[in-house]
């Protein structure tokens, strides 16, 4: 599988619960638009925050629009039961992805890897085309920390879920191939990924 674009880098995958919660970022916002994701194990509604993550959102909102992610599937799942994450996406398929965007860390957005949150796949940033992934719990290690040494800036958040939670931790639970995936990401893929069948905005 080609990992450019679509992994996570190691150094974010220490998912370990925080110590303290924080409140969520995902509420109601004027400019939210919201998107429905339909997927073989069940609908999924998103607040696209386009207000607060206006590069990252317009991004995802063109998958959407042009009908780019219809069809691609959730395919890794790292954690277990409430705790962990899914990704998804055009897996840097050349006839789906568009050119990469400029990266919007949480530290200039106020927003957070916080339950239910959305945020873009990357290798360096400036790398995320059509990659996602789905937190499940608090993970602050996804943040942007402009204290630390090396890639400090995280990942970008610019969405969340505000129906299907069920859904992504079914995809969370499902079975995992031993065998499938390179470096950190062996035994991280699906055994049979989770088609997502279309992703529109929501009337």
């Amino acid at each position: 599988m080609i990992r450019q674009l679509v992994l996570i880098l190691s150094a974010f995958l220490s998912i370990v619960p925080a110590s303290a919660q924080t409140s969520s970022s995902s509420a109601p916002d004027p400019a939210d638009v919201r998107v429905l994701m339909q997927t073989e194990q069940g609908p999924i509604v998103l607040a696209v925050h386009s207000g607060k993550a206006p590069v990252t959102a317009a991004n995802f909102l063109k998958y959407v629009d042009q009908k780019r992610l219809d069809g691609t599937a959730f395919y890794r799942g790292v954690g277990a039961a409430d705790y962990g994450f899914v990704q998804g996406g055009a897996q840097n398929d050349p006839k789906r992805i568009l050119p990469p965007i400029a990266h919007e860390p949480t530290s200039q957005t106020g927003l957070v890897h916080d339950d239910g949150a959305l945020s873009m796949a990357r290798y360096a940033p400036g790398s995320a085309t059509g990659d996602f992934f789905v937190v499940l719990g608090r993970m602050p290690s996804m943040d942007a920390n402009p204290d630390a040494t090396g890639d400090n800036q995280g990942f970008a958040v610019f969405a969340h879920v505000v129906e299907g939670l069920d859904v992504i931790k079914a995809i969370l639970a499902a079975p995992k191939s031993p065998t499938k995936g390179e470096g950190v990401m062996k035994g991280q893929m699906l055994e049979t990924p989770i088609r997502i069948i279309s992703v529109r905005r929501a009337p």
